[in-house]
């Protein structure tokens, strides 16, 4: 069984998801990710060994490699979309083995924002880092936020934009939801191409993320911090 998972986190390091996916061109006809994941069940092995041992040791090779600037973004969305075809088999399992996510995120890009692809990355490697991401789409409102957050107390929140002109709306977003009435104090992290450190400094965020790796880092970390 420690081949089998070696070989699935390798699968999901090169984003080959299934026997018939054409990347990598090197491994034509061999198995994917679906493939292996299935003959690993088959097999009796353990939904959340699988999940730690097979696929999030993948993402984590990822994630590093992607911070390293080895791999590039068409590389992590291979690897996210394998490692997904990987999960999907396993959902059902661990829920009836009643396994928790590492945590959840919610996240959204800003009012008066459209761009989607920052935050998409960010939310499928946070799904490949083992978190539940509850994704609130583009143009969101301060007034969403708040009502997503009061539903989900605690859980830290990203907000991203792509465009300089809607920081205003990130930083209104932040003070709204600082000044909210919510079970829990919010927990912010923001990024995008615009965004810097000092800004979030400056709006009271919690959390500032330049990418989509370092954006797993910072949010593993608040989750610690909020748990303790």
């Amino acid at each position: 069984m420690d081949e089998l998972l070696k070989t699935i986190a390798d699968r999901v390091i090169v984003g080959r998801a299934h026997a018939a996916s054409p990347h990598p061109p090197e491994l034509a006809g061999q198995p994917g990710v679906r493939e292996l994941v299935e003959e690993a069940i088959a097999k009796g092995g353990d939904a959340q060994v699988i999940l730690q041992q097979g696929l999030l040791a993948g993402m984590e090779v990822v994630g590093q490699r992607f911070r390293d600037c080895e791999i590039f973004i068409p590389d992590v969305l291979a690897s996210c979309q394998a490692m997904r075809a990987g999960s999907e088999l396993l959902r059902p399992l661990l829920q009836e083995g009643d396994a928790s996510p590492r945590g959840k995120f919610i996240i959204g890009t800003v009012k008066g924002d459209l761009h989607d692809i920052g935050k998409n990355l960010v939310a499928m490697m946070l799904e490949g880092a083992g978190f539940e991401v509850i994704d609130l789409g583009t143009n969101v409102s301060a007034e969403k936020f708040i009502e997503i957050a009061r539903e989900h107390p605690g859980v830290p929140i990203g907000l991203s934009a792509l465009l300089s002109t809607t920081m205003a709306s990130m930083q209104t977003t932040v003070k709204a939801l600082l000044g909210a009435d919510l079970p829990q104090a919010p927990v912010t992290v923001v990024g995008g191409a615009p965004v810097t450190q000092q800004f979030a400094d400056e709006i009271g965020a919690n959390g500032y993320a330049a990418d989509a790796s370092s954006a797993v880092d910072v949010v593993k970390r608040l989750v610690e911090q909020t748990a303790v």
